[in-house]
């Protein structure tokens, strides 16, 4: 009995571990759209300031129009905050699992 509740445990401490790893790829995706939501917002900011507007397509800069580069990059940005939105709620998800069988463990290694 009791090595069948060791191995329950330690399948439970082994869950956590891996949900831990699948939180940490979460959070390197979320601090990558963070990044790039402000250089986003830094482009934003900058053609806002100027009638002339350029992209770089490979290894040249062209001219662009002001103002569809705004849309564009007003959309990229909307896109980019619902990933983040999107990543925060799985984070979440994540942290009150481990919470969860933690509290599971912490209660079976009490019973014993």
């Amino acid at each position: 009995m009791k090595t069948e509740e060791n191995n329950h445990m330690q399948e439970k401490i082994n869950e956590i571990q891996l949900i831990e790893q699948n939180l940490h790829s979460l959070i390197n995706q979320r601090q990558t759209f963070q990044a790039q939501t402000m250089e986003v917002e830094s482009s934003l900011s900058e053609i806002s300031k100027t009638k002339n507007a350029y992209r770089i397509i490979g290894n040249i800069m062209i001219a662009a129009d002001a103002e569809a580069l705004k849309i564009e990059l007003s959309s990229k940005k909307e896109m980019l905050d619902i990933r983040v939105k999107s990543v925060q709620k799985q984070e979440e998800k994540l942290k009150q699992k481990i919470t969860d069988i933690q509290k599971e463990v912490m209660d079976a290694m009490k019973k014993k």
